[in-house]
């Protein structure tokens, strides 16, 4: 069962919207450093998302890569954009004129 608490912290997050990047190849060490993680926490976070289907993982020597499965596409795109929503500046509605 996906705990709503795992997605919706800062740090997840921004794991999974860096996930989205499929131009470079993410290891957890470079995940944690750019989502401003430690290793240990962003390891634990992944190692969840690939028990619940969201990423896989695939060795390489000592090093352990890491995308998004069709699911965890899907997740994170959703993520990215309740992250653009919420730090969207709010809208300034239009004054309107009186009636006579």
């Amino acid at each position: 069962m996906l705990d709503g608490n795992l997605i919706f912290k800062e740090r997840q997050a921004r794991i999974l919207v860096l996930l989205l990047d499929n131009s470079k190849d993410w290891y957890i060490s470079t995940l944690a450093k750019e989502s401003q993680s430690t290793y240990v926490h962003a390891c634990n976070f992944l190692l969840s998302c690939e028990s619940l289907g969201i990423v896989e993982s695939k060795r390489h020597g000592r090093m352990k890569s890491i995308k998004l499965t069709d699911r965890g596409m899907q997740i994170a795109r959703m993520v990215s954009e309740i992250i653009r929503l919420a730090t969207m500046p709010a809208q300034q509605e239009p004054e309107t004129k009186p009636e006579h």
